[in-house]
């Protein structure tokens, strides 16, 4: 078997065989095919696409080049929560302790954040003390005690996706929604999880801008899960504004803190209800999302939630008493309110904007080697289809830098867009994709 065919046979619109994706990811992988050759297939795979059983072959093949995570020594139904990332998306600190307290294990290898806010990990090492270097013993242990544990990714897992990944980034060709869809389930799979929940976001602050791209990717993610045997859904959810109101590792926790007590914002209550009822549905606590949805309603009322938050913490070494008393955390130099020069509706906010201006604050890393300021964000105060009058307050920023905060200020003012017209707010959940269905709203 010759690179040159491979490269040819997809070239001209052809279907490649298992044994040809095997071939090239298992070479690849290994160092046996340069990279020149990989980046042309690249380049015919993104202009003449793959089918369903390409798709899931490339799965399969960047699954089995390298280690998986073996969960079956943990009792119950392991249901993993995948987002595809957004600007204040916080869910993962809201849905684990809520769904491990209805009895759902919730068993997640995370990574650190790279982009325009740190990751799940940062907003953890928040709390002083959060390990997450747990050897996949103990990593067990604290699932099977409590039901729920966080660690990072170690191992071998999926090295072909991270070698292909670097190769598409700089050969235009990571906008190909096959290529996208079998990078992420890829991991997904390797990390052992029996079912997936997948948040596919749509809109300026997601990865994919349109609706319609954004079901195709659900579909393509939806599929892949199940040609694998695990129960897979997606919900597609808004994200042409920031969820909740805080962009920044601290400001989250602290808004992830308020939303387990209840008072957290709609829209991001609303989307961890949504995916956490599914949650439930697949890992057989409830019947269907009515009941899934009462049952963690119930668990916020009940304090059930905070406190498994507070449990989770303190077994993997973190100190509670933050969660307690969220004026414990470190408050940055510079606290500067933004106020609206403009009076009318919130028509936009572009949140590309607010988290590039996050970014600038230092709430996030440009590469994975950057330094991260976990102090520092944003918090809105006005969302889409709010009145807002001249000289009210529009957002707060949250520095250590008075360049920095002066940088984000004007990318904050250019991210809104208020008109005189009245604005009604957007539904937050745009979609649902099951095995045997796909539904718009």
């Amino acid at each position: 078997m010759r690179m040159y065919d491979i490269i040819a046979k997809k070239r001209d619109g052809k279907e490649l065989t298992t044994e040809e994706i095997n071939f090239f990811i298992e070479g690849y992988t290994k160092g046996d095919i340069p990279d020149y050759q990989v980046s042309a297939l690249m380049m015919a795979i993104y202009f003449q696409k793959m089918n369903k059983k390409e798709t899931l072959d490339l799965t399969k093949a960047m699954v089995n080049s390298g280690d998986t995570i073996d969960l079956s020594k943990i009792d119950g139904i392991k249901v993993d929560k995948h987002s595809t990332g957004g600007v204040g998306d916080t869910t993962t600190l809201i849905l684990a302790p809520l769904v491990a307290a209805a009895g759902v294990p919730v068993a997640k290898m995370s990574g650190r954040g790279l982009g325009h806010t740190g990751g799940t990990i940062d907003k953890l090492e928040s709390f002083e003390g959060f390990c997450v270097n747990l050897r996949i013993e103990q990593f067990i242990e604290n699932v099977n005690r409590i039901k729920i544990s966080l660690g990072g990714q170690t191992g071998n897992l999926t090295p072909a996706d991270k070698k292909l990944y670097s190769l598409r980034d700089v050969t235009a060709t990571v906008d190909n929604l096959s290529l996208i869809a079998s990078s992420i389930m890829s991991k997904k799979i390797s990390s052992g999880a029996d079912a997936i929940v997948l948040d596919v976001k749509t809109g300026s602050g997601a990865f994919m801008k349109d609706l319609d791209s954004s079901f195709h990717l659900a579909q393509e993610m939806v599929d892949i899960g199940i040609g694998m045997n695990k129960d897979t859904m997606a919900v597609i959810t808004d994200m042409d504004q920031p969820l909740g109101f805080a962009v920044g590792n601290i400001l989250e926790v602290k808004e992830a803190i308020d939303t387990l007590n209840g008072n957290g914002p709609d829209d991001l209550t609303e989307l961890c209800l949504t995916l956490g009822s599914h949650m439930l549905v697949l890992g057989k606590q409830a019947k269907d999302v009515q009941e899934a949805k009462t049952i963690l309603q119930d668990i916020i009322s009940s304090k059930k939630g905070i406190d498994k938050l507070k449990e989770w913490v303190r077994i993997q070494g973190g100190d509670e008493k933050f969660v307690d008393d969220p004026n414990l955390f470190p408050i940055p130099k510079f606290i500067t309110p933004i106020s609206s020069s403009y009076e009318g509706y919130i028509n936009r906010i572009h949140a590309d904007l607010i988290g590039i201006a996050s970014l600038i604050l230092g709430a996030g890393r440009e590469t994975k080697e950057s330094p991260i300021d976990l102090s520092v964000g944003i918090v809105l105060h006005k969302k889409i289809g709010d009145f807002i009058k001249k000289g009210e307050k529009i957002a707060t920023i949250y520095a250590n830098s008075i360049d920095k905060q002066a940088q984000a200020e004007s990318m904050i003012i250019d991210a809104y867009d208020i008109i005189k017209e009245k604005v009604y707010k957007k539904p937050l959940i745009k979609g649902i994709i099951t095995q045997n269905d796909s539904i718009r709203y």
